[in-house]
């Protein structure tokens, strides 16, 4: 392993020291893993291999703090979410109650609890019981409008913001991990099925924040499941792997029009993958 990804992987413990906190705080990402918050940040829709984009804000809650910056059409700028503004982002139970009902009036946000997702994830998963664990992963799963993706993993209560133990989340994705942790003791053929599991893991949303929340509460219950398997940090390396399949997976979209929010499409341009997309 290079020095600096030594260095890099003896940060990043600190990094999970919060990871009892329903609130990933994006500046200890970008300090200490900044290339995981760059990933976790991108569009693989709009980017191309000469440049890339970033998911963008698609709404207007912090236009407050720079019209020119927090518009909606706006990329998420790693700049715009760390430092002194490090405590922008957060999970929609520690936002301000005048915030919770606009969103829920203009965009009618609103967030399940982790026992109605138990609920529905259990009506689906029973059909299930009886797959072997490699078809098991490779189930396909979707979580439309995810929000902060809590059918893929509840890694806290969207009620309260309260963080759940390993053995009381309830999502697709946390029981596929569950499976892995309990029948998998090589550590090569756990990543092996974990990527497996994340590369069969979906979900779309409007709210770049919100997006961003799901795409850290997914890597977060990577380490988490990691951590509680084999008792040490995963490895740099293994990070990024895993923070790239959620960045493709895991994506912004309009759910009513199938593009991305805010895209305006030229009328008179024939409707192919040529379209010039403006913003």
């Amino acid at each position: 392993m290079s020095e600096n990804k030594m260095y890099k992987n003896k940060k990043q413990k600190n990094v999970f020291n919060k990871s009892e906190q329903s609130d990933v705080h994006e500046s200890y990402i970008r300090e200490e893993m900044p290339d995981i918050l760059d990933i976790l940040l991108i569009d693989r829709t709009t980017s191309t291999a000469k440049k890339k984009r970033n998911i963008i804000w698609a709404n207007e809650n912090y236009t407050q703090y720079g019209k020119s910056s927090y518009a909606e059409t706006d990329e998420i700028l790693p700049d715009l979410v760390t430092g002194v503004m490090g405590k922008l982002i957060m999970p929609r139970a520690l936002k301000s109650r005048e915030m919770k009902k606009e969103r829920t009036k203009s965009k009618a946000e609103v967030f399940t609890p982790a026992w109605i997702v138990k609920k529905q994830n259990d009506a689906v998963a029973k059909d299930y019981l009886n797959d072997d664990i490699e078809t098991f992963v490779n189930r396909k799963w979707l979580e439309i409008t995810c929000g902060e993706a809590p059918y893929m993993a509840t890694r806290y209560d969207m009620e309260s913001g309260e963080v759940l133990s390993l053995y009381e989340r309830v999502g697709f994705v946390d029981r596929k991990l569950s499976k892995i942790n309990k029948e998998i003791d090589d550590k090569a053929e756990w990543q092996r099925l974990v990527e497996i599991a994340y590369k069969a893991s979906y979900g779309f949303e409007w709210n770049g924040d919100s997006l961003l929340l799901a795409r850290e509460n997914l890597l977060y219950t990577y380490r988490d499941y990691y951590f509680d398997k084999w008792n040490e940090e995963p490895i740099y390396g293994l990070f990024e792997k895993i923070a790239s399949i959620i960045s493709y997976n895991i994506f912004q979209m309009d759910g009513l029009k199938y593009i991305i929010p805010h895209i305006i499409f030229h009328e008179e341009e024939p409707s192919d993958e040529k379209n010039i997309l403006k913003f």
